[in-house]
């Protein structure tokens, strides 16, 4: 089972994890090895479980002021997903992030995601625009089973 935690504003990030989900099912239907993927979204209603085993973050980028390059990040809306990973011993867990955001916007598509890696130190591992396609379900998942065995292997 691959533990994914995402958060969503707008609707993108939800369909697109429920994409994956429906993705998985597919692919664990064909062949009883491949994972399926259980979600959790967070929001400023969650509460801090306590996170006890490995998982994989999806957030898309909503920025107020700064462009994450010369003048600072201010990221808007999505910081209970911060909050939820600053709880104690939350982010060791975390394996890697996925990053959604519209390409329009040059240097600051998916910067939430990558501030995350930073300030975590957890790998960026795929990106996707808006509310993805059929084939980013087919490489995120691919990232994702493969990221997951690697992980089981250490």
């Amino acid at each position: 089972m691959i533990n994914l935690l995402y958060i969503s504003i707008s609707g993108n990030t939800r369909a697109f994890a429920q994409r994956l989900v429906r993705y998985a099912e597919a692919q664990h239907e064909a062949d009883s090895t491949q994972p399926l993927i259980h979600l959790t979204e967070i929001s400023d209603a969650s509460q801090a479980e306590g996170e006890t085993a490995p998982y994989f973050v999806m957030i898309p980028t909503y920025l107020d002021g700064g462009n994450g390059i010369d003048n600072g990040f201010n990221e808007l809306m999505t910081t209970a997903m911060g909050d939820y990973m600053r709880e104690p011993g939350n982010a060791a867990w975390c394996r890697g992030i996925i990053g959604s955001g519209n390409r329009n916007f040059n240097e600051q598509y998916c910067l939430t995601a990558k501030e995350y890696c930073r300030e975590f130190d957890v790998p960026f591992l795929a990106d996707y625009e808006l509310r993805g396609n059929d084939p980013d379900a087919q490489r995120i998942y691919a990232i994702l089973v493969q990221t997951s065995e690697a992980n089981q292997a250490k």
